[in-house]
């Protein structure tokens, strides 16, 4: 497809230092966006931002925990501080560590909620004032097959998920008067890190099973967002939900 709606576009990606946001990164830059790179493990989006650069491509790291509003704020105000606008936000920084409630894992559902919910909402606030202000823009939110539907041991996970895709739909109907356009994104199996995050090692082993069996590569990712970011100004498209055609559930 031609992408000429996706070159010079400055594109902000959370979870930038592998899988998801990694992949975007460099498709992304292939197709002549400049990006933002964002993660807490400043080692690898600095290779990736030097790597991109010296292949011709335009790319910025700035270590970022998601979970701390001040250091997103900071992020967004980098980027545009050093690009002069922000045109895509993609809040895509996320964690999956499952176990059944009844293990009381309090302090991952803590995590869950900190970076899978309130990342997306810091992410939110800290590009919609510059979006506001520039009359244009675009908000990509991350959620997951686990955001339509529930499964055994990741009830909190899902709940995280099936929030974004309910604030992600609210966000849309607000911003309409600053023509900012909105989308979610619904994975299914695709290959990533996100696996590691499980620390009862018997969910792990079977979902690791389950996943490597049917997984899609993480380019399959980018080509969603790539595809949503390069549609017209006048065109919203506002959720895709997309799993590897073997994926059963």
């Amino acid at each position: 497809m031609k992408t000429e709606n996706i070159q010079e576009k400055v594109v902000v990606i959370t979870g930038a230092s592998s899988g998801l946001g990694e992949a975007t990164a460099r498709l992304l830059s292939e197709e002549g966006a400049t990006v933002v790179l964002a993660a807490r493990r400043a080692d690898r989006i600095e290779a990736l931002a030097a790597e991109l650069n010296g292949g011709g491509g335009k790319a910025l790291a700035v270590a970022t925990d998601v979970a701390d509003r001040q250091q997103v704020k900071d992020l967004v105000d980098k980027a545009v501080e050093t690009y002069g606008r922000i045109d895509v936000m993609l809040n895509n920084a996320g964690l999956m560590p499952l176990a059944p409630l009844e293990k009381l894992k309090v302090d991952e559902w803590d995590q869950m909620i900190d970076v899978n919910l309130k990342g997306v909402l810091y992410g939110i606030a800290a590009a919609l004032p510059h979006m506001k202000e520039q009359k244009s823009g675009h908000i990509i939110n991350v959620s997951s097959v686990y955001g339509h539907k529930l499964g055994p041991a990741a009830t909190v996970y899902c709940a995280t998920k099936f929030a974004v895709r309910a604030l992600s739909e609210g966000l849309r109907q607000e911003v309409k008067p600053y023509n900012i356009r909105t989308t979610v994104i619904s994975p299914g199996a695709v290959a990533s890190e996100l696996l590691e995050h499980i620390s009862e090692k018997d969910i792990q082993a079977a979902t690791a099973k389950f996943v490597n069996q049917i997984a899609v590569p993480a380019a399959t990712f980018a080509r969603m967002v790539a595809f949503a970011i390069n549609e017209p100004a006048d065109v919203d498209v506002n959720e895709i939900l997309f799993r590897p055609t073997a994926q059963p559930i």
